[in-house]
């Protein structure tokens, strides 16, 4: 009697291919670029409402709650005001040097604190990467919008500032508007690679202060970077006028104050150099977060 021949379906595919087949794929492989870009807009409720929630868990426990997001910067700008205000006398080389010195500081502070979150954006969450499956990028982009939403507030207080410095009213405010897009583009894509970054090198958190700091001298927040680069080579000078968060701080300025000090670059030269900053940092900060999306939790 003859023995029953079974035919399997696939008798000279490897695994592989039948995985492919029927769609299948690793577990914790990284999609494509397009796949990954539709998956974060599929999870842009979950990331709004990961941002709420941060924001509101925020300094829950100190008496004075979310009102420390403003006064934080308000207790710095005084600080700095007595240091190189009053002692320095920078406050008198400059017309309305405290509307002049609290722009610096809460527009350059904004782009700090995501820097600062970003960079402890994946390996704050551990648990939650090895428990659940969503874009990994959603946790970095929550982190801007988070910080996003702590400026909005900064800034009412940054305009009543001005006023209350003898600043009028002008349509050049609105063009805060797009500087801020601008600059939380930037921010958000330099959130995404120190994100990376941060998970790859576990100490550089410890680092970040110091190079925040130094970011923040270098950025012309409390003198006029201008003034102080005139005896350097024009490519030197050009070089740190170059600085992303110079160009977001003189924009700013250039917004809300009606007379400040020369700057480097002209207002259309400035905006160009912070269009492209924008682009640059958010492309490439995407990209290279993107590109290790399957290393997040491992290890």
């Amino acid at each position: 009697m003859a023995e029953a021949v079974v035919t399997e379906p696939y008798p000279a595919l490897a695994p592989a291919q039948l995985a492919a087949m029927h769609g299948l794929r690793a577990a914790g492989d990284r999609p494509g670029l397009r796949e990954y870009v539709r998956s974060l807009w599929a999870y842009r409720h979950f990331i709004i409402a990961f941002a709420n929630a941060r924001n509101v868990a925020t300094l829950t426990t100190a008496r004075l709650g979310q009102l420390w997001h403003v006064l934080t910067p308000l207790t710095n700008a005084a600080v700095y005001y007595l240091i190189f205000g009053v002692i320095l006398g920078t406050s008198s080389r400059i017309e309305n040097f405290v509307a002049y010195l609290c722009c610096g500081i809460f527009i350059f502070g904004y782009t700090s604190a995501v820097a600062s979150a970003g960079t402890v954006a994946i390996t704050s969450n551990l648990n939650m990467i090895r428990a659940l499956q969503f874009p990994r990028a959603s946790l970095p982009l929550s982190v801007t919008i988070t910080q996003f939403q702590q400026l909005l507030a900064s800034m009412a207080v940054l305009i009543a500032i001005v006023l209350v410095t003898g600043e009028p009213p002008r349509l050049a405010w609105l063009t805060l508007i797009p500087l801020l897009f601008l600059q939380t583009v930037f921010s958000g894509g330099l959130a995404l690679l120190l994100a990376r970054l941060g998970s790859k090198i576990v100490d550089l958190k410890q680092i970040m202060p110091f190079v925040l700091r130094t970011w923040l001298y270098g950025s012309g927040v409390f003198y006029s970077l201008t003034t102080a680069t005139d005896s350097m080579p024009t490519w030197a000078s050009t070089l740190l006028h170059l600085n992303p968060m110079l160009v977001f701080i003189e924009l700013a300025r250039e917004a809300l104050i009606t007379t400040t000090p020369a700057s480097h670059f002209s207002v259309s030269s400035m905006w160009a150099v912070a269009a492209g900053w924008a682009l640059v940092m958010g492309a490439a900060g995407f990209l290279y977060f993107w590109r290790g999306e399957k290393e997040y939790g491992r290890g």
